[in-house]
């Protein structure tokens, strides 16, 4: 929503397309997106389904499913890891896609068992 609220390191990485092959954005941040605009913390100048149409169209970008396999494997990631299912989830994905989880959560950066970059 805010490019300035990324790291510099994000920032520069997302700006350069040459730097990735392609961006990959797991099935459960959209569900995530629109819970915090129900709970009003977070707000668009748009319709939500016209903001998310447009994220989704992006170049080198590509939505990664929540298959059974990573449904089971985000109920049984290595331990320790907190009872967030939305962030479990994300950990799985990045894990069955083998890929970089870019997050300022600190639970998430602090846990060994995934590449994260912020």
């Amino acid at each position: 929503m805010n490019p300035a609220n990324l790291s510099d390191k994000v920032r520069q990485v997302i700006a350069d397309s040459e730097k990735y092959s392609e961006l990959l954005l797991s099935a459960i941040s959209p569900w995530e997106f629109c819970k915090l605009l129900e709970k009003k913390k977070l707000g668009i100048s748009c319709p939500p389904e016209e903001w998310l149409k447009q994220a989704l169209d992006m170049p080198k970008f590509r939505l990664v499913e929540l298959t059974p396999i990573i449904a089971y494997r985000s109920t049984s990631l290595p331990q320790p890891f907190h009872n967030d299912p939305g962030d479990q989830i994300l950990i799985a994905t990045a894990r069955e896609e083998n890929a970089t989880l870019l997050t300022k959560d600190g639970k998430i950066l602090q846990y060994s068992h995934v590449k994260t970059l912020w």
